[in-house]
């Protein structure tokens, strides 16, 4: 049996500003045992999906009836080099608001590369090196440092313009919402989910057909939660690592759903 009604695929940017309409930013949802589909933005002079408007779209969903989980493919955290530089607490949602005092990345007309050069906040105080990975990063072979960037496949841009609507969503769903692993590594049923993932995983289990290459990652995660959950798989990813050391480690640096 399902745990879940609707399975929801975001392939973000962090290109530009949260209010600029992004080729590179899109979003497949599969509703029960129907086909993932491109969820387009709601009408407006725009043509492809905002930072913010994808952020009020996946607070709606979650918000609706049934029970939605949810794969984005940025960073949710840091790694433990990071919190010890800047000696942070090992405590998610405090690093979380460090993290966006430093990089005010969802002000409307902000960028992330204005927050790096210095133009706006206070990043340096923020930094990291792009050989710190996350131990998850480590395990998935190809995932790159949510520093490395400028590089093809970064997700640094994405991880720094998306962790504060993360934040946003968090905050207004509350206990309603299961933000995977933070909350726990098993999500208690019934309980809408927000994970980590990482397309490249899973992309060659899917014809790429005539998708662009965001489309499909979109898709990927889509479908790939939507085969899991009737399947068994997404229980078993659930689980994370097998060491305590490691789950221990995962609570703090967040991790990749579908990496062991």
């Amino acid at each position: 049996m399902a745990d879940f009604d609707r399975y929801v695929g975001v392939d973000y940017s962090g290109a530009r500003t949260p209010t600029s309409g992004l080729p590179g930013l899109r979003v497949y949802v599969a509703e029960g045992d129907g086909p993932p589909r491109e969820r387009q933005p709601p009408p407006s002079r725009r043509k492809h999906w905002t930072r913010v408007g994808v952020a009020d779209f996946l607070e709606e969903v979650v918000s609706g009836a049934g029970v939605t989980v949810v794969g984005i493919d940025h960073g949710f955290a840091f790694p433990l080099a990071y919190l010890e530089r800047h000696r942070l607490e090992h405590d998610w949602d405090q690093v979380l608001d460090d993290f966006c005092r430093h990089w005010p990345s969802e002000g409307a007309d902000v960028t992330v590369e204005q927050l790096r050069r210095g133009a706006l906040g206070r990043a340096a105080a923020r930094g990291g090196e792009s050989t710190w990975r996350r131990l998850a990063e480590e395990r998935a072979g190809g995932a790159k440092s949510v520093f490395h960037f400028d590089v093809p496949g970064s997700v640094a841009k994405s991880t720094h313009a998306g962790l504060p609507w993360l934040r946003r969503l968090r905050r207004r769903r509350g206990a309603a919402l299961h933000v995977w692993p933070f909350d726990g590594w098993t999500p208690p049923r019934g309980c809408s989910v927000v994970a980590e993932a990482y397309p490249s995983l899973w992309s060659a289990d899917f014809a790429r057909k005539r998708r662009t290459p965001d489309q499909h990652d979109a898709y990927v995660v889509a479908a790939w939660l939507q085969a899991a959950d009737r399947d068994g798989r997404l229980r078993a990813a659930w689980e994370g690592p097998a060491s305590t050391e490691d789950r221990a480690r995962g609570r703090i640096e967040g991790w990749i759903l579908g990496v062991r």
